[in-house]
């Protein structure tokens, strides 16, 4: 039996203008043989396709898109040669080229080369490896580093903005003068000149055919395809008042021309457009910053010489060197020098850290004060700050299930205005003559009612409703350290009802430290401590390298033991100073003959506070006692205490005993202990309390959570765990702060509270204002200026989750 290996790529799309455009994109999209899933988006204006490359190609999902009257964003880059090639090493990097996925078009010449290509699929550093396989070396010289995606966007904002002015140059002359005279505000002579209605006409039509011939394009491509968008109901709205305008002028019908009002309608959507477009450019600031992190240049070592490059053409195991006050360039292990690094833009610890030969860097974060060198391991999309911005582009990119409802509706929305509209006509020129003496006929009255329908009733709102606050929400929790992979992620955290904690690595910090120091009487701690992590200094257990930690941070002066002896599992013995020490459970000391009775006490409340209790001696004299146990994070309980008070139920999952178990829930304030559950058991346990009705989320950070993560309905990982957890769960704590799980939860609940008042607002405007528009309540002019504001609005409204405070 085959296996169907599928493709998915990430395509971004120009022309993109409301619910229908993206409607209209999957359908189109899914038609196609071999096409999985098709998902776009309007907010980011991008559209992920999941597809089959044995039965069709790159090219036939881009005249898809283009067929249906929209284009792919593509950049342009110019390459120099270092040395001019040989004819056929130029047609042999020009095959190479051209070979690549994403590469659109490639012009080749004896001075240099010049590539189109579609910069969410192929990358510059990608054409100098093509060309070196060809044996030439490329010097770029596009100039500007900035993303080619980024410049096909400017550029198409800087057309717009430029039809915006040349909408607004000629409209509002005409404006002004078709309000004089409707109003009396000009002489009569003036306003009723013969001439009047030829300037009208001579202002308008640039308007109308220049400014408006991209709707004209679309709604053409969208009708010929059988689908229907919001440039179809502009270009029906603002054809009849201009058409209509022209029949009086030619005597067909009386009254006066309506150029004025087409042009007004063409150039209110214009600015609508560009606001929104504005507007919705800075939904997506999380990413820039998160790019904006990123070194420009690496200082590398080649041929035994320090060379500065671009980062995009570091190769993986060069070897990199990095000085005090720079940023490290790409993902690496020191083998030379240290330093201290400042991590705090990626893991959010804000304490530097203190890097040596053998310890890992993270590309973007700074050195501080020391030079060392680094072998680069992970470099380009596989460094970890490009891995994290892949995933926020990624929940950008999907949907929440809370828009399926606009989905649906928009997806039949366009026709049934269009029926509307022309109900409207009908009823208005049928059944409701004009009072004697109006200087409006039922024809004209009847028309300007129907484009009032077609103009206010424009899908934007609902289909920026979702995506641009899920846009906003995922920037905003990825600059807090929280990293949703979905927009469904982000929505389901809103509802969950429990929540549930590992508890070694994620609730504790994951390894033994000292808690309590008990001297005999008459007895010192420090004494205590320091003839304890003398011994300990020969054992390589977990416990007594605790012991041995503590009275190091407290500066003891240790002394090496003598005649050292593990035995397994119980204890240790050895001479220090002389005396002959043991350090032992109390199972293990009492079976030396060592009385314990003046100690029980405090022996048997150590252990029920789940610790680990050991016993010091020296000449078989107890100097006292040393408790051991997997400490709580430091913040824990508060964490504990927040989702308390949100009213959400906790729970600890742990393979522990139950003794410990319930010891460390107690004093960490949780509901409901979870203990000596098998690792092959964690997931059934989940699934147990969603059996009975709880909304569960399930943070961990080991391999044996990753069961759980799936199994819970919102899996959440420590971001300093394993990969494995990190690849199984929906929201990932990149800095591994407890503190992320109610902040991810409080982000959620803001997020879909928003796209709920988008959704209403969107919902509200139409159901609203489409029936007053019917009724003769608004004119064409103020529906386009309604219809504007409705877009502007609900994308206004997502950026204010950007003054969300945690």
């Amino acid at each position: 039996m085959t296996q169907t290996t599928t493709r998915q790529i990430v395509l971004p799309i120009i022309g993109m203008t409301c619910a229908n455009c993206v409607a209209t994109l999957e359908r189109a999209s899914k038609k196609l043989d071999g096409v999985e899933e098709a998902v776009f988006n309007l907010a980011n204006e991008r559209g992920m396709i999941e597809y089959d490359p044995a039965q069709l190609s790159l090219d036939d999902l881009i005249q898809r898109v283009e067929r249906y009257g929209y284009s792919v964003a593509t950049g342009l880059s110019t390459f120099a040669y270092e040395k001019s090639p040989k004819y056929e090493q130029r047609q042999a990097l020009e095959a190479a080229l051209k070979g690549l996925e994403g590469v659109r078009k490639v012009s080749a010449s004896t001075e240099g080369i010049e590539v189109e290509y579609i910069p969410t699929l192929v990358r510059k550093q990608q054409f100098r490896k093509a060309a070196e396989l060809a044996g030439v070396n490329l010097v770029d010289t596009s100039g500007s580093g900035e993303d080619a995606e980024a410049r096909a966007r400017r550029a198409e904002v800087k057309k717009q903005w430029k039809l915006l002015w040349i909408g607004v140059v000629f409209t509002l002359p005409l404006f002004i003068l078709s309000m004089g005279r409707d109003f009396g505000l000009l002489p009569h002579d003036l306003g009723h000149a013969p001439w009047m209605n030829w300037l009208f006409l001579v202002l308008a039509t640039p308007v109308q055919f220049y400014v408006g011939w991209d709707y004209y394009t679309s709604a053409w491509k969208a009708v010929r395809n059988k689908a229907a968008n919001m440039d179809v109901l502009v270009a029906l709205g603002s054809t009849m008042a201009y058409l209509y305008s022209l029949a009086v002028m030619a005597n067909w019908f009386p009254g006066h021309v309506y150029f004025e009002t087409s042009a007004m309608i063409i150039t209110l959507i214009k600015v609508g457009k560009f606001l929104e477009a504005r507007a919705k450019g800075m939904t997506s600031e999380a990413i820039k910053k998160l790019m904006g992190l990123q070194a420009a240049t690496a200082n590398v070592i080649r041929f035994g010489k320090e060379t500065a490059i671009p980062i995009e053409e570091v190769l993986e195991g060069e070897i990199i060197v990095v000085r005090p006050g720079e940023k490290i360039p790409v993902d690496g292990v020191v083998i030379d020098g240290s330093s201290t690094v400042n991590e705090s833009m990626i893991t959010g610890e804000s304490i530097p850290v203190s890097k040596q030969a053998g310890a890992e860097v993270i590309g973007a974060t700074i050195n501080q004060n020391g030079l060392f060198q680094f072998r680069a391991t992970r470099i380009g999309e596989d460094t970890m700050l490009a891995q994290i911005i892949k995933m926020v582009e990624a929940a950008q990119a999907s949907r929440a299930p809370i828009q399926r409802i606009a989905d649906q509706i928009s997806a039949v929305f366009v026709p049934i205005v269009i029926v509307v509209a022309m109900l409207t006509f009908a009823v208005w020129f049928l059944f409701f003559p004009v009072p004697a003496g109006s200087d409006l006929t039922s024809f004209t009255r009847a028309l300007m009612n129907m484009v009032a329908v077609l103009v206010i009733a424009c899908p934007c709102a609902m289909g920026l409703a979702t995506p641009t606050a899920i846009m906003v929400g995922t920037g905003l929790g990825a600059e807090r350290g929280i990293l949703f992979k979905n927009g469904e992620a982000l929505e389901r955290a809103g509802k969950l009802t429990q929540v549930v904690f590992d508890k070694t690595g994620t609730l504790t910090v994951g390894e033994p430290s000292v808690t309590d120091i008990v001297p005999a009487p008459a007895g010192s701690q420090a004494y205590l401590l320091q003839l304890s992590g003398s011994l300990e200094l020969g054992s390589e257990h977990p416990l007594g390298q605790a012991i041995v930690n503590e009275a190091r941070r407290k500066n003891l002066d240790l002394i090496t033991p003598e005649n050292f002896e593990a035995v397994g599992g119980r204890g240790v013995k050895g001479t220090v100073d002389g005396q002959l020490c043991v350090i032992g459970s109390p199972a293990f000391i009492a079976s030396l003959g060592v009385n314990l009775d003046g100690h029980q006490n405090q022996i048997d409340l150590l252990q029920s506070q789940g610790k680990t209790v050991m016993v010091t001696t020296s000449d078989n004299a107890v100097l006292g006692l040393l408790a051991v146990a997997d400490t709580a994070r430091d913040n824990a309980r508060a964490v504990i205490e927040t989702l308390h008070q949100r009213g959400l139920k906790t729970a600890m999952l742990t393979g522990d005993n139950r003794r410990t178990a319930e010891a460390i829930a107690h004093s960490l304030g949780i509901d409901q202990v979870l203990a000596e559950v098998l690792p092959d058991q964690k997931a059934e346990t989940v699934r147990s309390l969603q059996d009975a009705g709880e909304h569960t989320a399930m943070v961990g950070d080991g391999i044996n959570d990753a069961p759980a993560l799936a199994q819970a309905d919102l899996g959440i990982g420590i971001g300093t765990g394993t990969d494995v957890a990190i690849a199984t769960a929906d929201v990932v704590l990149i800095r591994g702060d407890l503190s992320g799980v109610p902040d991810a939860i409080a982000l959620s609940i803001k997020t879909v509270k928003t796209i709920k008042q988008n959704l209403f607002w969107a919902f509200f405007y139409n159901v609203v204002l489409i029936p007053a528009a019917a009724l003769g309540f608004l004119n064409p002019i103020l529906a386009a200026a309604a219809m504007a504001f409705s877009s502007i609005f609900v994308v206004t409204n997502s950026l204010r989750l950007k003054r969300f405070r945690f």
